[in-house]
């Protein structure tokens, strides 16, 4: 397809950006975390001892 004219490659490129961001803004605002309902306090900033034994 070299025979192709430079503004029919534009517009392929245009149309593949443009399917491109509405699949990714749809794939982005389509995910719902799953929120726990109630959390005590002390765990939100709970720290894992990284104690490494060689």
């Amino acid at each position: 397809m070299p025979q192709m004219a430079p503004i029919a490659w534009l517009s392929l490129f245009i149309i593949f950006s443009i399917t491109f961001v509405i699949f990714n803004m749809v794939n982005y605002y389509s995910y719902n975390p799953i929120m726990p309902k109630s959390m005590p306090n002390n765990n939100l900033y709970k720290m894992n001892s990284l104690n490494w034994k060689w």
